[in-house]
């Protein structure tokens, strides 16, 4: 009965082992997407990102221009190198890939979808 209680105890501490490392991968956070981002959505249309990074979490303001003259609230998250990202209503949604001043990756806006490219402004 006392090898079976060692062997129940043993399994739930490296169970806790492996659930703890997958936390650490969710929530680790190795860039500061913090300030004004400034390019484009699909090569054409300008899009510009102001944003505030505490921890994992990021918020801030999208600003789409010309055609939309969109503006309004974004939320998002960072882990590892990737910014992820969504307006108020979905109506703008990315996930960028960080390298040092410039964010790329795909998006998508109420009028369609294709590559973001933003640099960090000084």
């Amino acid at each position: 009965m006392k090898s079976l209680w060692i062997a129940i105890a043993a399994a739930f501490v490296f169970a806790s082992g492996c659930a703890q490392k997958d936390w650490i991968d969710r929530t680790l956070v190795t860039v500061d997407v913090t300030g004004v981002w400034r390019g484009n959505i699909y090569g054409g249309a300008a899009m510009e990102l102001t944003l505030q990074q505490s921890g994992a979490r990021v918020n801030g303001q999208v600003k789409l221009s010309p055609g939309t003259n969109y503006s309004g609230p974004i939320e998002g998250t960072v882990s590892g190198d990737t910014f992820r990202f969504s307006s108020q209503g979905g109506g703008v949604i990315g996930e960028l890939q960080v390298n040092g001043d410039e964010m790329t990756g795909p998006g998508k806006t109420w009028f369609g979808s294709g590559p973001m490219t933003v640099r960090r402004q000084p």
